[in-house]
C-alpha cells in the first residue's frame, strides 16, 4: 500500500473524472466507490483509482476548490507515440500550458490542462529506466517561489524513509528565474518519486485544497507525529486536513478508516462522517467506537 496518496476534489465529477482517466491510460481501475451523508458538501461520492500503479483518491464536494497547475501529474513515456496518445485524448474539451513539442530536456513534451482543469506534464524519456510512470510534480510560485529546496529538504526530514535526488539549478541569464533556485529536482518519500521546482514568473495561482497529500497511519502515533510535524496553519485544520508552511496541503488518516469507509454498512459510515466531521485532527479510537455503535 502507498504510504502517500494525492487527494482530488471535484466539484461533481469525480466519478466521472476517474471514469475518463481508466479509460484513456492502460493498467488502470477503480477500487472503491462509496457515498458519505449529511456533510456540509452534502452527500458527495468519495472515489478510489489506480492509474497506471499510481493510487488516487477523488472526492466531488461542491466548487469551493480548483484545480490549478501548482501541481501537476507527469507521465513518464517510453515512445513519442505514446506521448502523443495520450495527449490527444486529455486535450479533449481541455488546454495546452505547454504545446506539444520538442524542448531541450525531451524531444516529445507537452504541458496541458484535461476538461476539469487537472494538470498533467507527458514526457518522453527516452533511454531512461522508468521506475515509476506518474510523478507528482510540485510548482513553487509567488511567496512560495524559491523555496522548492527547503522544502524537499523539510519533507525529508519529516518522512522516516526518504531521499533526495539530484537537483539542477537556474543560473544566470534565465531571469526573471532567480539564480541558484530549483529548476527542476527530485525525491522520494517512502519509496514514491516526488518532482519539484521553482518559477519566479508572475503566476496567478498557488498550492490549495483541490489537491493535497494523503498521508496513511497504522495508529495514533503516526497520526500524532505526521500531524505536528507539518500543521501550520491553524485555520486550515480540519477533518484531518492541514497546510504546511509552504501552503501544500495534506490529510493526516488512519488506514483503519479506509477499510471502514469501503465495507462499513450505511449506519457505520454515516456515524464515523458524523465523528470526524467535528475533528481537527483524527483520533482513531473515537473512530472506532463510531465504527463499532459504541458512542464517544
Amino acid at each position: 500500500m502507498h504510504k502517500i496518496v494525492p487527494h482530488l476534489w471535484y466539484d461533481t465529477e469525480a466519478r466521472e473524472a476517474a471514469e475518463f482517466y481508466v479509460s484513456i491510460f492502460p493498467d488502470s481501475k477503480i477500487t472503491n466507490i462509496s457515498t458519505i451523508h449529511d456533510t456540509p458538501s452534502g452527500s458527495p461520492d468519495i472515489v478510489s483509482f489506480e492509474v497506471m500503479g499510481q493510487p488516487f483518491m477523488a472526492i466531488s464536494a461542491g466548487p469551493l476548490f480548483k484545480f490549478n497547475p501548482s501541481v501537476s501529474f507527469m507521465v513518464a513515456c517510453e515512445t513519442r507515440e505514446e506521448v502523443e496518445a495520450y495527449w490527444d485524448k486529455l486535450a479533449d474539451g481541455g488546454m495546452a500550458l505547454m504545446e506539444l513539442g520538442e524542448y531541450p530536456f525531451s524531444d516529445k513534451y507537452g504541458w496541458m490542462q484535461d476538461r476539469y482543469g487537472l494538470s498533467w506534464q507527458l514526457m518522453f524519456v527516452g533511454d531512461q529506466q522508468i521506475q515509476q510512470k506518474i510523478t507528482p510534480s510540485l510548482l513553487f510560485v509567488g511567496e512560495q517561489a524559491g523555496r522548492a529546496e527547503e522544502a524537499i529538504t523539510y519533507y525529508a526530514s519529516v518522512f522516516r524513509n526518504a531521499e533526495i535526488g539530484p537537483i539542477l539549478r537556474y543560473d544566470k541569464g534565465e531571469e526573471p528565474e532567480i539564480e541558484g533556485t530549483v529548476k527542476y529536482a527530485t525525491f522520494k518519500l517512502e519509496g514514491q518519486a516526488f518532482a519539484a521546482l521553482d518559477s519566479a514568473y508572475e503566476h496567478r495561482f498557488a498550492f490549495n485544497e483541490a489537491i493535497s497529500l494523503m498521508v496513511y497511519c497504522k495508529d495514533q502515533e503516526e497520526i500524532d507525529y505526521y500531524w505536528d510535524k507539518l500543521t501550520a496553519v491553524p485555520e486550515a485544520e480540519q477533518c484531518g486536513w492541514l497546510k504546511d508552511k509552504f501552503g501544500l496541503s495534506w490529510q493526516i488518516v488512519p488506514t483503519a478508516m479506509d477499510e471502514m469507509m469501503a465495507k462499513g454498512t450505511r449506519e457505520q459510515i454515516d456515524r464515523v462522517t458524523q465523528a470526524f466531521l467535528k475533528m481537527k485532527k483524527f483520533d482513531l479510537a473515537v473512530l472506532k467506537k463510531a465504527y463499532a455503535g459504541q458512542g464517544e
